[in-house]
């Protein structure tokens, strides 16, 4: 059943800012997810180059996300204190910062400090970008809004991953960070110059409110809970079987590693199209509806991939295409519902939690990976991959009825 009042809003056009802003922010998150999800595909060769296991490498994706859910703590207690795009440009300097030193790193320890330093500024861009996106956007508005920022992650394969592996068979994996860090600071510098100051949340009472109240009356606000949880496990699905997917599709699914590239590729381009699709038709029909469609082709996928023998490269792409459309389809439908959930003066504090919250839920994910997956010697299959399927399926079906929750908790609002 289509959604009346999201109906008669479909046709609401954006501003000329409006569309300036949606490419920023989607800009800026793929530097941001970049920065992230380029670790999987350098997977296989970090661990051969830094003489690393699998449950070391899970460490390493662990640290970006253990240092971005801490100073996401911190950053819930002051985020609704400040302009949000003095609070962004603070934040992504030192993203930027952080990715430089992982170009820079020369051995496993010192790369493991970089990464969670990355993750302590770039983890909470998010949250920031959600809540600019609560601010400037109405909710009619933002399934397509939060489509073109999910692209994010797609456009991501499509440039990202394919670039990382021609780096590895040309350069060495230190130089794709450098790259980022030199996309990041241009277009920290049109966000500087081109960004309007974003101050409409900002209250007298919020002003006067000490941090660490405001964090804790938002942490403790039962009416939160379902949010948080929703965010929690939406995030599973990704952060468990992406890092050791590339690994998986080489030593499992003997998927030669240049031959990855059309498989990033082609899905990537596939999510692009399917990102923004999904995000419109979370602006025509019930959000909730949108997400359980998602949610029931992750748990099928996600069993079918994990459990994957042998298979043709076109199989292989097209079972890799379905799965990514029903994990990243949920989080489409799960951050515009998400966004509507506080009330202005929290709108910050609680988007900030979220990313914490979310980047837990990474850090845990890829290090409980890291310890089930086992993998024998160099280039032996990985074990003990259909365990995390299991998980991930689990996790995707309590979602279900994590989002009926938080819907209902919306629309009483």
């Amino acid at each position: 059943m289509a959604n009346p009042e999201a109906i008669s809003l479909k046709n609401q056009k954006f501003t000329p800012y409006q569309v300036f802003l949606i490419g920023i922010l989607t800009l800026l998150q793929f530097t941001v997810v970049f920065g992230y999800a380029v670790v999987s595909p350098l997977g296989d060769t970090m661990m051969r180059d830094l003489h690393i296991d699998t449950s070391q490498f899970g460490f390493l994706i662990s640290g970006y996300a253990f240092g971005a859910c801490v100073s996401g703590f911190f950053s819930a207690s002051i985020a609704d204190k400040f302009d949000r795009k003095k609070f962004l440009l603070f934040f992504y300097t030192g993203f930027l910062i952080g990715t430089f030193l992982c170009g820079f790193s020369t051995d496993y320890h010192l790369l493991l400090v970089a990464r969670t330093l990355t993750g302590v500024f770039g983890g909470v861009i998010g949250s920031i970008v959600l809540s600019i996106v609560a601010d400037i956007f109405a909710l009619s508005q933002r399934g397509r809004v939060m489509g073109f920022i999910q692209m994010a992650f797609s456009v991501s394969q499509i440039v990202g991953i394919p670039f990382g592996i021609f780096v590895i068979e040309h350069w060495v994996w230190n130089d794709i960070f450098l790259s980022i860090g030199a996309m990041g600071v241009i277009l920290g510098f049109v966000i500087l110059f081109k960004m309007q100051p974003i101050k409409t949340h900002l209250s007298q009472a919020t002003q006067n409110e000490k941090p660490l109240v405001h964090l804790w009356k938002i942490l403790t606000n039962k009416k939160y809970f379902a949010g948080f949880a929703l965010v929690m496990l939406v995030s599973l699905g990704s952060a468990m079987i992406m890092p050791f997917s590339p690994t998986f599709l080489i030593n499992n699914i003997h998927i030669v590693q240049n031959d990855l590239i059309y498989l990033y590729m082609a899905s990537g381009i596939a999510s692009v199209f399917i990102m923004i699709y999904i995000g419109r038709l979370s602006d025509i029909f019930p959000k909730r509806t949108v997400f359980l469609v998602g949610a029931l082709v992750t748990v099928v996928m996600t069993m079918v991939f994990t459990t994957l023998s042998p298979q043709p490269l076109w199989v292989v792409i097209l079972i890799n295409i379905v799965m990514l459309t029903g994990i990243n389809g949920r989080l489409i439908p799960t951050m515009a519902l998400n966004t509507a959930m506080p009330s202005v003066d929290d709108r910050g504090g609680y988007m900030s939690l979220c990313s914490s919250f979310q980047q837990l839920s990474n850090g845990l994910g890829a290090m409980v990976s890291g310890l089930i997956i086992v993998q024998k010697g160099e280039g032996s299959p990985l074990e003990h991959f259909d365990k995390v399927g299991i998980i991930v399926s689990i996790a995707a079906i309590i979602c279900i009825f994590l989002i009926q929750r938080v819907a209902k908790q919306v629309g009483a609002r």
